[in-house]
């Protein structure tokens, strides 16, 4: 019974946190960056503003996904939306490194 409950409630909410979490840590470093002494390069805040966006279509996805696990397109969005995150995150990197 317990695990029932968990598979059906629990479960989605955590794999939608992973990249809630990663979404957060974009909208941080944007944050962080925008209190520093020098202006952000508008380069950077669209990378990590992008960045943020599709992770949380991604988490809605996952959340999504696993509550209805015959939708496979919910599982496709999440999977390249996820990816675009991680790509988008890395060049905010370099950008940083770079300006």
């Amino acid at each position: 019974m317990a695990e029932d409950f968990e598979e059906r409630f629990i479960k989605p909410i955590v794999h939608a946190s992973y990249p809630g979490t990663l979404a957060a840590l974009n909208l941080t470093a944007l944050q962080v960056l925008q209190v520093a002494e020098e202006p952000v390069p508008w380069e950077v805040r669209f990378l990590l503003s992008f960045g943020s966006i599709v992770f949380l279509l991604s988490a809605f996805s996952i959340f999504f996904y696993t509550i209805y696990p015959t939708k496979k397109k919910l599982w496709t969005v999440t999977a390249i939306s996820f990816l675009l995150g991680l790509i988008s995150s890395f060049m905010a990197v370099i950008a940083v490194s770079l300006f």
